[in-house]
């Protein structure tokens, strides 16, 4: 009875991941957005960013922010919708990175 119950619990946990209810959590935009922010800020204060990689980071943010503004604008969020921005952001991230780690002195 025991082993039958094992295996019933089994297959519904696979059949849930199978359908994608019951998904390994992914951060969410607004997570990942704070993050890339966080990681801006660490740059500055640091000194591993420039004045001018700042604006062209931040230019970037606020364009994936007004991008997301306008996909949730008539309440309906879509999985495409989302799948657009997190590739936007997953770009952003590289970037970050990459200024961050080019070894260029702060201009004050």
């Amino acid at each position: 009875m025991k082993a039958c119950t094992i295996k019933l619990m089994t297959v519904a946990v696979a059949g849930l991941l199978l359908r994608g209810d019951l998904t390994f959590s992914q951060p969410s935009i607004n997570q990942r957005e704070r993050h890339q922010q966080r990681s801006i800020f660490d740059g500055i204060h640091d000194g591993e960013l420039t004045r001018r990689e700042v604006r062209k980071l931040e230019r970037e943010q606020a364009k994936i922010r007004y991008q997301e503004a306008k996909a949730k604008a008539d309440g309906d969020f879509t999985s495409k919708e989302r799948a657009r921005i997190q590739k936007k952001q997953n770009h952003a991230s590289r970037h970050i990175y990459r200024e961050k780690h080019d070894n260029q002195a702060r201009n004050r």
